[in-house]
């Protein structure tokens, strides 16, 4: 006797948007300039418009004193088809409670669909601020956005177009999509580094709003007498990952004498005018081999060099999810079974004290990589 299969239910189409479209990023400026995450999720929120079907739909939200026609001309040529400027002497110096403040008096006039914003400290504090103010739900340190289809059998209901938001969770060893699409801005903070900026096009065209917001006295309670900036490092030189060129990573098993010849590589590559910087791997960084700052990985920095050299790396997953966007990628590992050499597009399988100090030798005869 054949078994009766269980009928699929059947779920209704719903759109629980309202008056909300379209995708706002607030892009950060720090003293006067704009950080590049900005830019990055500027181009994640044009692609995610393209999905949605709203092509043009994407605004851009400063606010300032004394903001710059450049800095609103830069975002207008990466994609911003509307920005909304807020340039008022109350914030000259950022305030928590003044430019959370702001912005929910913004969300709360555009409506928009998705608000973005990038994980940086001064977004991972501000963005949950905003999100309780709206009583809305927040997905943190996001690696990819996406727009999808979701359905919710318990409620029986069919989403046809809503924001998946990606980020990593269980200790770094899964991806999570975070959906929400219930309650709106559905609003999310993305991981600098993570995303693809649109390249620049000086033809592209938008509408520049300027807007003035009331400030509660309350908000003001608290000023701010000096800013010293500090660094992640010891010499106080910070590590460029978002220009370099060519990026060289070392992993545990080269021990901290072969990042010492990574540090000479990485040095000849500059001299020799290409853009380097110097990465290494979770593990590496525990080891004590190399400092934080130059960590890659879920954990640490997203990059997508020309180039990614990466020695002695394994190729966790952890690690990958950091460099999986480099454009070319060359490993070098004595243990031809290694995992990276799968996502290579190069390989050397040989000792990094064989392979390093010759890479060194053709740089200084002058060679260069072709990238």
């Amino acid at each position: 006797m054949a078994k009766s299969s269980r009928p699929k239910p059947i779920l209704e189409l719903v759109d629980f948007r309202g008056e909300y479209r379209g995708i706002t990023t607030f892009c950060q400026m720090t003293e006067g300039e704009l950080l590049p995450v900005g830019l990055e999720i500027l181009g994640e929120a044009n692609r995610m418009s393209e999905k949605l079907g709203e092509t043009g739909r994407v605004s851009a939200l400063l606010i300032g004193h004394n903001i710059s026609e450049k800095n609103i001309e830069i975002l207008i040529h990466h994609g911003a088809r509307k920005v909304i400027v807020i340039d008022q002497p109350d914030f000259e110096i950022y305030n928590i409670r003044v430019y959370s403040s702001a912005i929910v008096e913004m969300v709360k006039k555009n409506k928009p669909e998705i608000f973005l914003f990038g994980a940086t400290t001064i977004g991972r504090g501000l963005a949950p601020r905003v999100a309780a103010a709206l009583e809305v739900g927040l997905s943190a340190d996001c690696t990819e956005f996406d727009i999808g289809e979701y359905e919710n059998r318990p409620r029986k209901q069919r989403f046809e177009k809503v924001a998946h938001f990606i980020r990593p969770s269980f200790a770094e060893a899964k991806l999570a999509t975070i959906i929400g699409p219930w309650t709106f801005p559905q609003m999310a903070t993305a991981r600098p580094g993570a995303m693809q900026k649109l390249e620049i096009d000086t033809s592209r065209t938008g509408k520049i709003f300027r807007e003035v917001v009331s400030v509660k006295e309350e908000d003001k309670q608290v000023k701010v007498l000096e800013i010293v900036r500090g660094s992640d490092t010891d010499d106080g030189e910070p590590v460029d990952f978002i220009s370099a060129e060519i990026i060289v990573t070392g992993g545990f098993g080269i021990g901290k004498e072969g990042f010492d010849l990574l540090i000479e590589l990485v040095k000849i590559l500059n001299e020799n005018g290409q853009k380097s910087e110097l990465g290494a791997s979770r593990k590496a960084v525990d080891a004590g081999f190399i400092q934080y700052k130059h960590q890659i990985g879920q954990t640490g920095k997203t990059v997508h060099p020309k180039l990614y050299i990466a020695v002695g790396v394994s190729g966790a997953i952890q690690h990958l999810a950091g460099m999986k966007r480099s454009r070319k990628v060359l490993a070098i590992n004595r243990d031809g079974s290694a995992s990276i050499f799968q996502h290579a597009d190069y390989g050397i399988i040989a000792n990094y004290e064989d392979a390093i100090p010759e890479l060194i030798k053709k740089v200084k005869e002058g060679y260069k990589f072709p990238i």
